[in-house]
């Protein structure tokens, strides 16, 4: 919805799990943005695992020297990480760690369902506690006022929007609920 209600370039450092649609390609797929806002993974991976179980079964370490930010054409680069903050990328590097070197603010993305709470918690103290800047929450599934409260009061953070499941992911859907959220023109 990002790449897609932003005009975005999206990149996703590093992809685990090839056998099925990724999600670069899914991102693709459903915004139907030009190819040229698509950077190319700098990992790709087979196995659909945390990226350094699947990398040690591919045979390779995962590298922070190989990382830097991508040029890119648009006013925006959307980047997603893999399967979380704490996630390993090799025996001393997580994503967080990733999100540090490559000086990103981060939207953190949590649901709004039961266990939000402690999980989202958990991951703004770890960015702060990092230095990295958070520029909000997006709560991500059916409204849930209370959490939403919650996480503002307790967490110390705004959540910017509150993303509910959509029938049909199309670029179209994808556009009108950027536009509803951000009140976008």
């Amino acid at each position: 919805m990002l790449a897609q209600g932003l005009d975005a370039t999206y990149w996703k450092p590093v992809q685990s799990g090839l056998q099925e649609e990724t999600d670069t390609e899914f991102v693709k797929r459903t915004t139907n943005l030009p190819a040229s806002r698509f950077v190319e993974e700098e990992y790709r991976l087979t196995e659909p695992l945390s990226p350094h179980a699947s990398a040690a079964i591919d045979g390779i370490t995962i590298s922070m020297d190989r990382f830097s930010l991508p040029d890119y054409q648009t006013r925006h680069l959307v980047v997603e990480g893999a399967g979380g903050l704490m996630v390993p990328l090799n025996d001393e590097y997580m994503i967080i760690d990733l999100i540090k070197y490559l000086n990103l603010p981060v939207l953190l993305v949590s649901r709004s369902e039961l266990g939000t709470l402690n999980h989202t918690f958990l991951s703004l103290e770890a960015l702060r506690s990092r230095g990295i800047e958070i520029l909000g929450v997006v709560m991500n599934g059916t409204k849930n006022d209370s959490n939403r409260r919650a996480i503002e009061n307790y967490g110390n953070v705004s959540v910017l929007a509150e993303l509910e499941p959509l029938e049909r992911v199309t670029s179209e859907t994808l556009r009108a609920a950027f536009k509803q959220l951000f009140d976008e023109p």
